[in-house]
């Protein structure tokens, strides 16, 4: 319901996006479609707070520093924010998050436990920040985003129980899900309306501080969410290292990621989306149940989880083609 408001604002405010030679759709489209999606976690995070169902302090991390990530976010849709500033808030929200939430903590590596001390917290900080955008460099063909959060979400849900995880944070993780859930039949191909900024960098933002939530409770956990969201942390990072090589600027828009590769290759988002959730339901999902119950083993098996699709994205990302945009199905 929210979303549909949402779409109604966004049409008769003017926040349209309009395909460029760099985009990845041909039919102009509303876009901060994520608002709707903010707008019901927070309700939702707030009624479990109600309830007693969640902690003090992960409220005050998901729907504070949620709230900056979602108003940039919001801004920059209206009026593309430079870079530089994005970057800026970005690293402020994620420092202030990882201090709030108490550091980075210990790592299980083959049944040994690591401390990393604050170079854990910098490390935190790095990712952080780098789910933030990965969420935002991911969402460029219609409802890949949305149903990757989906999955991720309420899988962690299921498994963290078996990490010995508490329930608030799955039901954390559910709230977000399902909210997520309900945005995608707009998302989904052809898209009535984009995430936008506004939702992918919160939602991005959502993930990295549940797993966080999750990993100074269980060491184990971390690698599990690693796994779950093994397909966008390998696309992104390949493309983006693959990017610095060439020399490009990695902060300005481009097609050269595997899926979009792969939506213009096989001329449908749908496809690439179905293709996507099939690897993370028969692939990545068996690989984080593993890890969930053998925890001594489960930086090892994200070595094995994400190796094929290194590969792949390897082989796939950045390549050219000559496929016409007018194939593609928005």
């Amino acid at each position: 319901m929210l979303t549909g408001l949402v779409r109604r604002f966004a049409l008769s405010h003017g926040l349209i996006d309009v395909p460029n030679a760099r985009s990845s759709h041909a039919t102009a489209t509303p876009r901060a479609g994520g608002l709707a999606i903010v707008l019901a976690t927070s309700a939702g995070l707030l009624a479990l707070g109600a309830l007693g169902a969640a902690s003090a302090r992960l409220l005050s991390i998901l729907v504070g520093g949620g709230g900056v990530m979602a108003f940039l976010g919001f801004l920059d849709d209206r009026r593309r924010l430079h870079h530089g500033t994005k970057f800026a808030v970005h690293l402020l929200v994620a420092a202030s998050t990882v201090i709030w939430a108490g550091g980075l903590p210990d790592l299980l590596l083959l049944h040994h436990t690591v401390h990393l001390g604050w170079g854990g917290d910098v490390i935190a900080v790095v990712a952080i920040v780098w789910v933030i955008n990965l969420f935002n460099f991911m969402d460029g063909i219609d409802g890949v985003a949305a149903s990757e959060a989906v999955f991720v979400l309420v899988a962690a849900a299921c498994l963290m129980s078996i990490c010995g995880v508490s329930a608030d944070l799955s039901y954390a993780d559910l709230v977000l899900g399902a909210a997520c859930l309900g945005f995608l039949p707009w998302n989904w191909a052809p898209a009535r309306i984009f995430m936008g900024d506004v939702g992918s960098g919160y939602v991005g933002y959502a993930i990295a501080v549940l797993a966080l939530a999750a990993a100074q409770q269980s060491p184990a956990a971390l690698w599990v969410w690693l796994i779950l969201g093994g397909v966008f942390f390998v696309d992104a990072t390949v493309t983006l290292l693959k990017r610095v090589l060439r020399g490009e600027r990695v902060y300005e828009a481009h097609r050269s990621h595997a899926y979009q590769w792969l939506a213009r290759r096989w001329g449908s988002h749908a496809r690439v989306t179905c293709a996507v959730l099939v690897v993370d339901v028969v692939w990545l999902l068996p690989c984080a149940v593993l890890a969930s119950h053998r925890p001594g083993y489960a930086a090892a098996t994200v070595v094995i989880a994400l190796a094929p699709l290194v590969l792949l994205a390897v082989a796939v990302s950045g390549r050219r083609d000559s496929t016409d945009r007018s194939r593609l199905q928005t």
